[in-house]
């Protein structure tokens, strides 16, 4: 018997239906999907692996929404341990309770299913969805989201002959819970093996274009570990998307996609009629990994004879100029009619300064890494559902502080208080020597600066205070800075983190507590009434069906 016949499955439904009638908002369309989550074996490289499918698919099925919509996604775990799946970008308004990390909601028990509840709220753009518990982002379930403009608004350029995702990101060999065994050994991870383009390796894709006709190219890097660079060989990319931000629509020949952030190109068939490669390599590492795939135009007489387009690879000057030419379109529409640069980001005063600072302590005898010295542990109970329920014992507010402290690591359950409608500057610093990647889940922020060097409260009279780009992941140079500005204007429960997984994993993440007093559905939607209940809030209810 089938799993959309069978009478659990029924009855989930009629759950799911009760469920939508109190959660979906009535005048927004709504997407049904149903999704089990399975072990498999795949070959991304050559060698046999156990790999995470969604229906069966490496990567997983796609998510096309409009914005607006409401995407009911039913969760089937058929793993032999707990899973969740987060969705990167997707700004959950109202409703941290949907994010799919562990400090906000309890796991998937294997054999369970859980129903999230999305609304693809006042967004467009490209982004992602991956696992977030353990190891699990290394073994796939990741796949792309794309939410697309309201028929009525306008959108900056014209409709693409057709819109492909191209899901970027290094590879390894070793199984999943091979590499959680390293670092919780307290071992670091081994160089990745290679690079894989929608879940293949060399030439494993191929896309067709129609000469003369224009394609959007959704380009995420859904990675574990490396910075890397794409480009299309012969042809150039105009930018014109960035994590849900129209772009001014510059062009490039190569472009820099570090871990977890997301890019939408258009690249217009304008060349011979031949097979042409696009290629992607690490950025910043002293062995270069590289792989292919294939710009295929329908009409091709063959391959194309052209050298294969070289990338940058260790030049940090070259980035970060390029990061810096990344503008905001003013008077382009978002998903609102109203132009982009409506909202003057720049003439609103900050109310408070958060500088967070990376670093590597051994704890324990153990690599960690931290944030202002905290290293960060999971509690025995989400942090969102220990909050609502007002269980003590589980985190202390101010557990991290506003400032590095360049003392020695420790660890601690970190989250830190914040106030719903503040503005706030957070200054992202890296004394280290490798790029990071940092992520705020519920939020878009403005990228007012990046330089090298040390911070300091001079550093603000170089911000960009009229264009910068906003988005959701934002890279730190070696040796840099980077500051974003961001309205506190989603009341929740947070995760910032790095995009680097093994220091994400041992650490590197903390949650902000965005707080209402209001305890109001115009601030904060309630606990779902499928919410899951784990820890010290086991055998608690949710709320009434």
């Amino acid at each position: 018997m089938g799993l959309s016949s069978s009478p659990s499955f029924l009855s989930l439904s009629l759950l799911l239906l009760l469920l939508i009638s109190s959660s979906v908002r009535g005048d927004d369309p709504y997407r049904f999907f149903t999704w089990n989550v399975t072990y498999g074996d795949i070959w991304p490289m050559g060698v046999k692996q156990q790999g995470i499918l969604i229906n069966g698919q490496f990567p997983g099925p796609q998510i096309e929404a409009v914005t607006n919509d409401n995407v009911i996604i039913n969760v089937f775990n058929s793993l032999t341990e707990p899973f969740l799946l987060s969705w990167n970008g997707v700004q959950q308004r109202r409703n941290s309770w949907q994010d799919g990390v562990y400090g906000t909601n309890c796991p998937i028990p294997p054999g369970k299913n859980f129903t999230y509840v999305l609304q693809m709220k006042d967004q467009i753009g490209s982004y992602f969805y991956f696992p977030s518990l353990a190891f699990h982002k290394a073994a796939g379930g990741f796949g792309g989201i794309r939410v697309l403009s309201r028929p009525m608004i306008p959108v900056p350029f014209p409709p693409p002959a057709a819109d492909y995702t191209l899901l970027i990101g290094d590879w390894f060999k070793a199984n999943h819970t091979d590499l959680q065994f390293m670092l919780d050994s307290g071992r670091t991870l081994p160089f990745p093996d290679g690079l894989l383009i929608n879940g293949r390796g060399f030439n494993g894709n191929t896309f067709t274009v129609d000469q003369g006709r224009t394609y959007r190219f959704r380009i995420s890097n859904v990675g574990i570990a490396t910075s890397l660079n794409i480009r299309f060989q012969g042809h150039t990319m105009q930018l014109v998307e960035v994590e849900g931000s129209h772009t001014m629509q510059s062009t490039y020949n190569s472009l820099d996609v570090h871990l977890g952030q997301s890019y939408s190109v258009l690249v217009t068939a304008d060349q011979p009629a031949l097979d042409y490669s696009i290629v992607v390599s690490t950025r910043f590492t002293s062995t270069v990994l590289t792989t292919t795939a294939i710009l295929h135009y329908s009409n091709s007489a063959g391959k194309a004879t052209s050298p294969m387009p070289g990338g940058p690879t260790i030049e940090i000057d070259w980035s970060l100029n390029q990061a810096r030419s990344i503008r905001w379109n003013l008077t382009a529409s978002g998903p609102r009619p109203n132009p982009q640069g409506s909202y003057h980001y720049g003439m609103v005063n900050t109310t408070r300064t958060i500088r967070l600072a990376n670093s590597a302590p051994v704890i324990n005898g153990k690599q960690r890494y931290a944030i202002n010295s905290v290293s960060f542990i999971p509690a025995d109970t989400p942090l969102k559902v220990a909050d609502f329920y007002k269980i003590s014992g589980v985190f202390n507010l101010g557990s991290i502080p506003d400032n590095p402290t360049f003392g020695g690591g420790y660890l601690q359950t970190s989250v830190m208080a914040a106030n719903f409608r503040d503005y706030v500057e957070i200054v992202f610093e890296n004394y280290e020597d490798t790029v990071q990647s940092w992520h705020i889940d519920g939020y878009s922020f403005w990228v007012v600066g990046m330089d090298g060097g040390q911070w300091s409260s001079a550093s603000r009279d170089g911000y960009n205070l009229r264009d910068a780009v906003a988005r959701c992941t934002v890279q730190v140079y070696p040796k840099s800075w980077s500051a974003i500005y961001m309205p506190l204007d989603n009341v929740g429960m947070w995760n910032i983190r790095s995009e680097n997984w093994a220091r994400q994993y041992l650490g590197q993440q903390f949650y902000l507590r965005v707080y209402s007093p209001a305890n109001s559905w115009r601030d904060e939607y309630p606990i779902p009434r499928n919410a899951l209940l784990c820890g010290r809030a086991s055998g608690r209810r949710t709320r009434p069906l």
